[in-house]
């Protein structure tokens, strides 16, 4: 590439700047780590509960896929081969210790709106977090996976290895339950 070719390289897809660095152009993974920090980081906090241990991980996740990067073969999206490096090492590291976080839990605040919309949004929050808690963990991971992640059914197959019917089942069962525990929001009956 010549002219402007860290402008061109921003406009690549993934694969193409995955491809690129394979073929020596190493500097252009930092492209590939700032389109997708934020999400690994997010994994990283379903997992863990400190800023450093995250900051560990997402490096540790980032070397894994920086070293690996000859191996991606294009089969999946860029992404969903990066959150497998992630969950791997994320299960990996959690099976270690036992104490997986689902993302729901996590404290994402916002203020906008009137203190009675602030206190409905808070108490609904609250109540999701709950019952996604509750929730049998291989069930939170995929709900954690589809709905928080915006992966789809075959992504988590190769992110976690579970097979798709499976997965459809938990995310199937699991919304079932969320319906249940959180009914009585649905009927209008906040505290």
């Amino acid at each position: 590439m010549t002219g402007n070719g860290a402008s061109f390289s921003r406009e690549l897809g993934d694969e193409a700047v995955a491809a690129e660095v394979v073929n020596g152009r190493g500097e252009l993974f930092r492209l590939l780590v700032d389109r997708h920090e934020r999400r690994v980081a997010g994994l990283g906090h379903s997992f863990f509960h400190n800023a450093d241990e995250v900051a560990d991980f997402v490096q540790d996740v980032f070397l894994k896929a920086f070293r690996s990067l000859s191996q991606f073969q294009k089969r999946a999206r860029f992404s969903t081969w990066l959150y497998r490096i992630a969950y791997t090492s994320a299960l990996n590291r959690w099976n270690r210790r036992k104490e997986y976080k689902s993302l729901s839990e996590n404290e994402y605040e916002s203020s906008y709106g009137t203190p009675e919309e602030e206190h409905i949004k808070t108490t609904l929050r609250d109540a999701i977090r709950q019952a996604v808690s509750e929730l049998p963990e291989k069930y939170r991971i995929c709900v954690d996976l589809f709905f928080f992640y915006d992966r789809s059914y075959n992504e988590i197959e190769v992110i976690t290895g579970y097979p798709v019917n499976t997965i459809k089942s938990h995310v199937f069962r699991a919304k079932k339950l969320l319906r249940e525990k959180l009914k009585s929001f649905v009927e209008g009956d906040i505290p």
